[in-house]
């Protein structure tokens, strides 16, 4: 009896399989899924019911997007704090920020998993950490279904408003009991540790100046009674670190040490000022940093020593960051940044293309504790691969390596974005007919938010 045809083959392709596996010239089969197998022009090339020609162009894993906040593309490039520092920034669009409902959210959603489909991204998760209303998760994971794309849910939240010495006004921080109490909910209903999961659930307090000590050591317990991982920004700022010697005594590291999240089921955003030795106890516990270059540059507060954390065994991967304080959705944007600034920091020498590209892949899955089916191309792995394009001027001449070619020779795009098997990118463009009616949408919600007339 025959075989039963794979669902699709790629062919006469460039094909970066995993960090230490490339296909010159290769095809991949997909089926139900996964990955069903991968070779050369010379080996046994398997039926398929649908084919692409991918002649001369480069196959990566889908980019892992381990940092966002999805809903702050309703106030991208607002005037007043483009050029502000991080807690006057915040302070400033927190009351802005306080108007989303659950439309706002499902529309700004989809925008986000859009254009991040469009910049090569598969999965991403998403820190939502203001929850001036009920039921703006439910929402994230709606807006994901509708696209079909593999989402990672981060139940964030804060405590801490202007009336207790926090940032954000009083509407959009919670009790303790309530947000642990939906937490639980959300982890019932939408976390799934099965393999090849479509959604699942981290716990995301917004960090040490929005929450209190107790909620961080009471969402570490939940997470570990219910096998969750742990989401925080850390580190980030000047001014961080002054408020945590003087509200909790210690660094920003040791405070995290002392609520119980030192340990690998954690990862955290931006973690720029560290002490060498603090580098090392996140190396040595397995916390994952999530690197989010544009956001970093844009805000002007400096950015994570990736090489030497890399080199001590912290997991390291790749976030795009809020919209309002990078302005984009583009993992291939950020991947660009991330070289090009790894290499302003630390010389020529000191991150090549597949530094970047294994930041974007592997580095991103191991800090959502997903590398076993994510983030590479192995048979057996998940579906979620991207064939790259580029204009034949940007790329002529570029004929000796098509990875380094991936970042120095764009700008790139997604041509065909696959997630779980199925291409919504094709041709470069949304396969799912509401994106017209959605982008309208969205933009009379960013008008009502910003308070600009119609």
């Amino acid at each position: 009896m025959a075989e039963t045809p794979c669902d699709l083959l790629i062919s006469n392709a460039y094909i970066y399989v995993d960090t230490d596996w490339e296909v010159p010239d290769g095809w991949i089969a997909i089926s139900d899924g996964r990955i069903h197998s991968i070779g050369t022009a010379t080996d046994e090339i398997p039926d398929a019911r649908s084919r692409i020609d991918a002649r001369g162009r480069l196959v990566t894993p889908g980019l892992i997007n381990v940092h966002h906040h999805m809903y702050q593309n309703l106030t991208r490039s607002y005037a007043p704090v483009v050029n502000a520092g991080l807690f006057d920034w915040l302070t400033t669009l927190y009351p802005l920020w306080a108007r989303v409902d659950d439309e706002a959210v499902y529309l700004s959603t989809w925008v986000a998993m859009a254009e991040l489909l469009l910049g090569g991204c598969t999965l991403s998760s998403d820190h939502m950490y203001l929850h001036p209303r009920d039921g703006l998760i439910d929402a994230q994971i709606r807006a994901s279904r509708d696209l079909g794309f593999r989402f990672y849910a981060n139940r964030g939240s804060m405590t801490r408003s202007t009336a207790d010495g926090g940032l954000p006004p009083v509407q959009v921080v919670q009790e303790p009991d309530v947000i642990l109490a939906d937490s639980e909910r959300l982890i019932d209903a939408y976390h799934d540790p099965s393999p090849g999961a479509m959604s699942r659930v981290a716990l995301a307090p917004c960090s040490p100046f929005s929450v209190t000590a107790e909620l961080m050591s009471d969402t570490a317990a939940l997470a570990e009674s219910r096998d969750v991982r742990l989401h925080t920004h850390l580190a980030e700022d000047h001014d961080e670190l002054a408020y945590c010697r003087e509200v909790y005594g210690m660094s920003p590291v040791d405070y995290f040490d002392s609520v119980g999240w030192l340990q690998s089921r954690s990862w955290v955003a931006h973690f720029i000022y560290p002490s060498d030795d603090e580098q090392a106890r996140m190396g040595a516990a397995g916390v994952g940093v999530a690197h989010c270059p544009s956001s970093n540059m844009l805000i002007g507060g400096g950015t994570a020593d990736v090489a030497r954390l890399r080199a001590l065994g912290a997991p390291v991967g790749l976030g795009c960051d809020g919209s309002a304080s990078t302005d984009h959705g583009s993992m291939w944007l950020e991947a660009r940044a991330a070289l090009t600034l790894g290499r302003y920091r630390g010389g020529s020498t000191a991150m090549t293309a597949r530094d970047v590209l294994n930041i974007a892949t592997r580095g991103s899955a191991a800090c959502l504790g997903w590398d076993d089916e994510t983030g590479h191309l192995r048979p057996g792995s998940c579906a979620d691969l991207v064939i790259w394009t580029g204009s034949a001027m940007a790329l002529a001449g570029a004929i000796t390596d098509p990875v380094e070619a991936w970042l120095r020779c764009g700008p790139m795009s997604a041509d065909t974005t696959i997630v779980a098997g199925r291409i919504l990118v094709r041709d470069g463009q949304i396969q799912n007919s509401a994106a017209s009616d959605i982008v309208t949408a969205h933009t009379v919600e960013a008008r009502r938010i910003q308070g600009v007339a119609l």
